[in-house]
């Protein structure tokens, strides 16, 4: 149970705020908006943990880990979680905005 721990959280992440979504947030519902929106920065973190883990600054306890791992050494769970924490959180401010019109 450990290895699916790190995929099981991102799956909870996304889970809690999909009803935000179908109360109308409309973030999965305009998907190039939501590419620009998160695109940018995920490329950016994703490169910053091919250098650290390059470098030896940190790396990934397999424990947590389903072992598959993408190109460079970055582990699935850890490119998943620069795509769904940024998801979650647009779910969650575009939320806010609409209840604060």
């Amino acid at each position: 149970m450990d290895h699916w721990q790190y995929l099981l959280l991102l799956a909870a992440c996304l889970l809690v705020t999909l009803p935000l979504e179908l109360t109308g947030s409309r973030v999965y519902r305009q998907p190039v908006r939501l590419a620009r929106a998160v695109l940018p920065a995920a490329v950016v973190f994703l490169v910053w943990d091919v250098i650290a883990i390059a470098a030896g600054v940190w790396n990934y306890n397999p424990r947590y880990l389903v072992g598959l791992t993408l190109p460079f050494g970055v582990p699935l769970e850890e490119a998943l979680f620069f795509l769904v924490v940024p998801v979650c959180g647009l779910l969650t401010f575009e939320t806010v905005e609409r209840m604060l019109r």
